[in-house]
């Protein structure tokens, strides 16, 4: 490939797509309120007969994920379910009954064990580490995380990422996600297990999903996938085997100043493998 193509209209690039798999921070809502422009095009595309399924790399359940949404002013009608890296970790959590976890993340995570009794224990005692995020993702980076992931690499423990996402936007602002401590663990040598984008589970399960909303097997050329990070959405994307518009204006926003004029040796280098096309913001 070399050339971008640019679009300004979710329509134009949906006359074969039964189903858009949608990311949801950077697309839909900053952190701190909704995108109405982009809310209306998901709906749009619903009302032509589409199916919708939110994938979020958050790590909370679905339900938890729709009340946040509600609270940032978007609508349940723009989409027909979400998937979330948090239900695939709490998957993982209900089948290892009797073993003891260590949670690195925020109370506000809490939700990712309700209802499952997990036996929650301090490092020392644990058999494997559960990470939904950092403890203060206002003040802490994955560098203060180094001691207790040496600590965790010497007793060979499993770390299990509900957010394989680096930073975030929180209104104008980048912060750390589970991803950033998976990360350094990861090169420390530790044994690290990715639920969420971009690896295959949230996928697989979000096809599932929209062939049941379908009525009908879905064609992986049939699927548009939308996001706006090249490490999860676009690499998972592709890893999956199906297109994505990439949304600028998400946490890559500065790197891509003047995209337009890059030649296709810098394509290359941005991306990897290019999107099917590239849009500031979604809208119809």
């Amino acid at each position: 490939m070399t050339s971008l193509r640019f679009v300004e209209k979710l329509r134009d690039l949906v006359g074969s797509v039964e189903v858009v798999l949608s990311d949801i921070w950077g697309v839909v809502h900053n952190g701190l309120e909704a995108f109405p422009e982009a809310c209306e095009a998901l709906h749009n595309f619903r009302k032509q007969g589409g199916t919708v399924i939110l994938i979020t790399n958050a790590p909370r359940p679905a339900d938890s994920v729709q009340r946040q949404l509600r609270k940032f002013g978007v609508a349940d009608e723009i989409y027909d379910a979400i998937v979330s890296s948090g239900d695939l970790t709490r998957h993982f959590i209900a089948g290892h009954p009797g073993r003891k976890l260590f949670w690195i993340g925020p109370e506000r995570d809490s939700s990712i064990h309700r209802g499952l009794d997990p036996i929650l224990a301090p490092l020392e005692q644990a058999d494997y580490i559960v990470c939904t995020g950092l403890f203060d993702d206002e003040t802490e980076s994955a560098e203060d995380y180094r001691a207790m992931m040496l600590q965790a690499r010497e007793r060979q423990l499993t770390l299990i990422c509900a957010n394989p996402d680096i930073v975030v936007e929180r209104g104008d602002r980048l912060i750390y996600c589970a991803g950033a401590i998976a990360e350094l663990y990861r090169e420390l040598g530790g044994e690290v297990i990715f639920y969420g984008k971009p690896h295959r589970p949230i996928y697989e399960r979000a096809i599932e999903l929209a062939a049941e909303r379908q009525g009908h097997p879905i064609k992986l050329d049939r699927v548009l996938a939308i996001g706006d990070s090249v490490r999860t959405d676009l690499a998972g994307a592709h890893g999956f085997g199906i297109d994505c518009l990439f949304v600028t204006r998400g946490i890559h926003a500065e790197e891509f100043e003047g995209i337009d004029q890059l030649d296709p040796a810098s394509v290359k280098e941005l991306f990897g493998h290019p999107p099917k096309a590239l849009t500031r913001e979604l809208r119809w």
